[in-house]
């Protein structure tokens, strides 16, 4: 004998139907949102990571039932949060990184520098663009953080914070390819196609 389907309560639908309304009302201004955090963040990928987190915010807290002019209103709010929240980490990020170069002076990120081996050259193209970009015109190429900068049309800060991650990015990735090798230097690396290690150039 078949189970009895069990049919969705009443308020079960509501809340669906409030949620499909509410997402297509917050993506049509979606265009709006995002140039309103581009103008404050003057980065479009800083901007693009924020809307992300207040969309994640957004469905945590719950849309509420109103207007689509009111669940925009409601929206403004909780993209405004996320931005508090934003200035606050990068604060925190700022310090993190002024206290690195107190302590090292202008040498590279260590864990990078000890990790970096034959198989960098092939992996950075594989990260994101502004990734790849950044990685090759400043620890291969030497160029300052605010010679990039300037060439890429934002704000040294911001640079300084792209480089910070992408540095992260591509330290993952070499675990993530070479392995315990990259954990621990690549000092014996057994990457396929290993050469001798490379040393990415000091920031100038």
């Amino acid at each position: 004998m078949q189970p009895k389907e069990t049919e969705p309560r009443l308020d079960e639908v509501e809340d669906r139907a409030l949620a499909e309304r509410a997402e297509r009302v917050l993506l049509a201004h979606r265009p709006r949102f995002l140039a309103s955090l581009a103008r404050r963040a003057g980065d479009r990928e800083q901007a693009e990571d924020v809307l992300q987190a207040a969309y994640a915010r957004a469905i945590e807290k719950g849309v509420p039932d109103d207007e689509d002019e009111g669940i925009v209103a409601w929206f403004h709010g909780v993209l405004r949060n996320a931005w508090i929240d934003e200035v606050r980490r990068r604060g925190a990020e700022r310090r993190a990184l002024e206290r690195h170069g107190r302590e090292s002076g202008d040498a590279l990120d260590v864990e990078l520098e000890d990790a970096i081996c034959a198989c960098v050259g092939e992996l950075v193209s594989t990260l994101r663009p502004e990734y790849g970009e950044i990685l090759r015109a400043v620890d291969l190429d030497g160029r300052s953080v605010a010679d990039v900068a300037r060439a890429s049309g934002i704000t040294p800060n911001n640079a300084g914070v792209r480089l910070h991650r992408a540095r992260r990015a591509l330290r993952r990735q070499l675990v993530r390819s070479c392995g315990a090798c990259a954990e621990h230097g690549c000092l014996d690396c057994g990457c396929h196609g290993a050469r001798p290690r490379v040393a990415l150039a000091p920031r100038a």
